[in-house]
């Protein structure tokens, strides 16, 4: 099955560990990120992709993959 995420959160160091411990983990970089301005702080953001034995169900956890 393709499995698909999209991490974000403040654009600073615990961001970027969140996306290198992503692709450690075998997940694929899905384009490239995209940036946002709250009003207060620069909010990053990263889609990633993974394709996974078994059948896809809506109560899959990505975040066991």
């Amino acid at each position: 099955m393709k499995l698909y995420r999209y991490l974000t959160g403040p654009d600073d160091a615990n961001f970027c560990l969140r996306v290198s411990e992503a692709l450690n983990n075998g997940w694929e970089l899905h384009g490239g990120p995209t940036l946002a301005f709250d009003g207060q702080r620069i909010i990053a953001g990263q889609a990633v992709v993974k394709e996974a034995p078994g059948q896809f169900s809506r109560d899959i956890d990505l975040s066991q993959f």
